[in-house]
């Protein structure tokens, strides 16, 4: 008699593990990216990508897209929030110092160039430029921005920076049958797009 396998729920377990786990961990890992701005959040959302590529499941890339871009968008808004809290207190914060630190005068003075200049649309390009999102959220606060002005702005923006991010994993994932190999090729991609304009300012 031929035995016929059996699809068990096991065989499918380790996928929806994944997705169960991933997307939890993505939404957090972003999330405290945005707050601290010291997790390399464009590699991490190219690394999912490239998982989801790999997937059966269905929407998998949404769900990537979805939850990187929401991720983003709230560790934004929070740090915002608490940069004017700290533009509103006597002692101000060690939230408004930090982005201070991460924005060097001469960026400092540019960014609020081109806010005064081209208003919103600055948010958009901020956060696809790599060490830009910080001088221009400072700027803002500086412009004493509302938060409900800020989101407006920042939230295409955050669109627009996880639309990039996915499609340097899409890419990475559809030219590797692996999938390790795919997060490798796009972690080192989104590495250099990061390295790449420091190293010019300081030659320049």
């Amino acid at each position: 008699m031929l035995a016929v396998p059996a699809v068990t729920p096991a065989s499918v377990l380790p996928e929806a593990t994944q997705q169960a786990i991933g997307y939890p961990t993505l939404f957090v890992l972003v999330l405290l990216g945005a707050l601290v701005p010291v997790i390399p959040t464009g590699a991490l959302v190219s690394s999912a990508a490239v998982v989801a590529v790999h997937q059966t499941a269905p929407f998998s890339l949404a769900m990537v897209f979805v939850t990187a871009s929401l991720a983003a968008f709230l560790g934004d808004a929070a740090l915002y929030w608490l940069g004017r809290r700290g533009l509103t207190s006597k002692n101000g914060s060690r939230w408004l110092e930090a982005l201070r630190a991460r924005a060097p005068e001469d960026r400092l003075a540019q960014a609020q160039e081109k806010l005064a200049s081209h208003g919103v649309a600055v948010l958009v390009l901020s956060r696809l430029v790599p060490a830009g999102r910080i001088p221009v959220m400072l700027a803002c606060l500086l412009a004493k921005w509302p938060l409900r002005r800020f989101s407006r702005g920042n939230f295409p923006a955050c669109l627009a920076w996880a639309v990039t991010y996915q499609l340097i994993g899409i890419l990475g994932g559809s030219l590797f049958d692996e999938p390790w190999e795919g997060v490798v090729a796009a972690i080192g991609l989104t590495l250099l797009i990061s390295v790449v304009p420091s190293v010019v300012r300081r030659v320049r």
